[in-house]
């Protein structure tokens, strides 16, 4: 049913940067008309929030290769329950996203199996082995949405910025990960005291500086654009600043870990707290709180990488590094929100909005005639959280049995309701 009326729900509007009681009506799977205020009739959501569907970039998905770590329709379960209705998904695959013959495939069972929308990113170089450039052209005409090697950093300047240039001419969009490869091969932590103490390989903060002062001098040469995956230390925010005040077609994002996480939590080598980059120190988390409040950092993300039992039941530093984060994206976000270093509005500009305007989707605001991708949720209700609860294959969250506040009632994608928490086929 594309049709509805969605009525006494707090409209979280993300553009308009507001938020009150009000009402939403839907018609052929589009929103019709909204307004504040009482409305009769339709379905009545209680006060609840009501705020556009998180676009999530960099989503990881097992297909093909790994179906055993994550599956379109266990990633499309998981989305739909975590307030995610589309899902950019990353080509970091165990076969590689770089050829049209593999993103045909991927996008054929996206379709198929996934309850939410998927866009596909593709590779940015064969085998994402940073020495022959893609088909950039016939990957775009295949449905990619942006390049990216992902943590494979490319490290020739001399082939990224071929790529840069090719891409500027198609008017691609590149997804870079600012790290040094070499200063961070092998690090499992964030350099400092505590890393010592635990006798932890580790890197420097400066290493994702590095890098991403390289990635920006290439944008400045070849005018393409780009978006840094993660920005998740102070040291590298004067150099995105520059970048944004010369005028260059650069967004950042981070992900919900290193907003919400730091070096400590992973104090007792829990395998779950290792992600890439490594957490950082608490004053580095602060500041990428107010850098994503002011805009200096665009997007919020799951950075979903589901791994199985295996290659996290390893010893910290050989373990794999990755954490799930669809359905933990949104009650994990809201921690900010009830720490009242972000309000609803802000957080829905970094996870909807933002990421749907860089990649250039409808989705992302509750405007007349926008999708009537919605997500209705109670930003307060507290329950413990255990993983095996999760939808996704995979359960290597570090929010396991953590406190968390805040619940997803239903999720629509165009209209169609694809996540309904009391019913119970969604148990």
């Amino acid at each position: 049913m594309t049709n509805a009326l969605l009525r006494n729900a707090r409209l979280i509007d993300p553009e308009a940067g507001t938020e009150g009681l009000g009402w939403l009506r839907i018609e052929g799977g589009r929103i019709a008309e909204t307004g504040l205020g009482p409305r009769a009739g339709g379905m009545d959501c209680g006060g609840a929030c009501l705020a556009p569907g998180i676009v999530d970039i960099g989503v990881k998905v097992g297909e093909p290769g790994e179906r055993h770590k994550e599956s379109f329709r266990t990633a499309g379960r998981a989305a739909a329950a975590g307030g995610v209705t589309t899902m950019v998904t990353r080509p970091d695959t165990a076969t590689p996203i770089d050829t049209p013959e593999v993103l045909e495939f991927v996008t054929r069972r996206a379709g198929q199996d996934a309850d939410v929308k998927v866009r596909p990113m593709a590779a940015l170089t064969k085998g994402r082995a940073g020495r022959e450039m893609t088909e950039i052209g016939f990957l775009m005409d295949a449905g990619a949405i942006a390049f990216s090697d992902g943590d494979a950093v490319c490290a020739d300047a001399r082939v990224l910025s071929r790529c840069m240039t090719y891409a500027r001419s198609l008017g691609a969009l590149i997804i870079g990960h600012p790290q040094d490869p070499v200063l961070s091969s092998g690090a499992a932590v964030t350099s400092g005291k505590f890393a010592s103490l635990k006798g932890l390989p580790a890197v420097s903060p400066m290493a994702e500086r590095m890098g991403l002062e390289r990635d920006l001098a290439l944008v400045e040469m070849t005018g393409v654009r780009y978006h840094a995956d993660q920005i998740t230390t102070a040291a590298a925010l004067p150099a995105l600043a520059r970048a944004k005040a010369a005028g260059l077609d650069v967004t950042a994002g981070i992900s919900i870990h290193h907003l919400t996480l730091n070096a400590f939590d992973v104090g007792d080598y829990r395998t779950f707290f290792k992600v890439k980059p490594p957490l950082r120190d608490e004053d580095d988390r602060m500041a990428m709180v107010e850098a994503l409040r002011t805009g200096m950092i665009d997007i919020l993300c799951s950075m979903h990488t589901p791994q199985d039992e295996e290659s996290k039941r390893l010893p910290f530093e050989a373990a794999a590094s990755g954490a799930v984060g669809l359905e933990t994206l949104l009650p994990a976000a809201l921690r900010l929100y009830h720490a009242e270093a972000l309000s609803l509005p802000e957080l829905f500009r970094a996870m909807a909005l933002n990421p749907a305007r860089r990649l250039g989707l409808e989705q992302g605001r509750l405007a007349v005639g926008a999708p009537a991708d919605l997500v209705l949720f109670d930003p307060d209700v507290p329950y413990v959280l255990d993983r095996f609860t999760l939808r996704s294959k995979s359960k290597n969250t570090p929010f396991d049995g953590q406190r968390m506040q805040g619940q997803v009632l239903r999720t629509w994608v165009d209209g169609n309701l694809v996540h309904d928490r009391n019913a119970k086929t969604s148990a």
